[in-house]
Parts: C-alpha cells; sequence; structure tokens
C-alpha cells in the first residue's frame, strides 16, 4: 500500500520506492529505501510527516504515493 495510507504510529517497512530516476534518487538520499523502517507520525492535507532513519522529514502526498509499504 502507499506510504498515504501508513496509520499514524504505526512503523512500516519500505517495499518499493517507484517514480522518475530523479525522484527515486532524491527520495534515497532521503532515506528512503526498500528495508528502511518508517513511521508515519501525522497526515495533513494528504501530506505526510514521517519519521525515518531518527530523522523527521515531511513529504508532498505525490512522492508518498510512489512510496509502498507493506
Amino acid at each position: 500500500m502507499p506510504l498515504t495510507f501508513a496509520k499514524e504510529g504505526e512503523p512500516a517497512s519500505i517495499k518499493k520506492v517507484g517514480g522518475k530516476e530523479d525522484t527515486r534518487k532524491f527520495l534515497e538520499n532521503l532515506g528512503f529505501v526498500v528495508g528502511a523502517a518508517v513511521t508515519v507520525v501525522s497526515t495533513v492535507g494528504g501530506n505526510v510527516i514521517v519519521n525515518i532513519k531518527d530523522s523527521r522529514i515531511a513529504i508532498g502526498k505525490d512522492m508518498a504515493n510512489r512510496i509502498i509499504v507493506g
């Protein structure tokens, strides 16, 4: 399921990062790599704030939809 559908406070594991090559590289540099643990902190208007690798990052709805978690 896309990251936008993950429940707040529940850890999830990244299964796939989609999108164009430059988008994937950008997300990988932020720590969104396959197998990484990610926890949704809050969702505001579709935009998502997550904890990943001891950092809190806000990403837009479009990018969050490209990150598949399980």
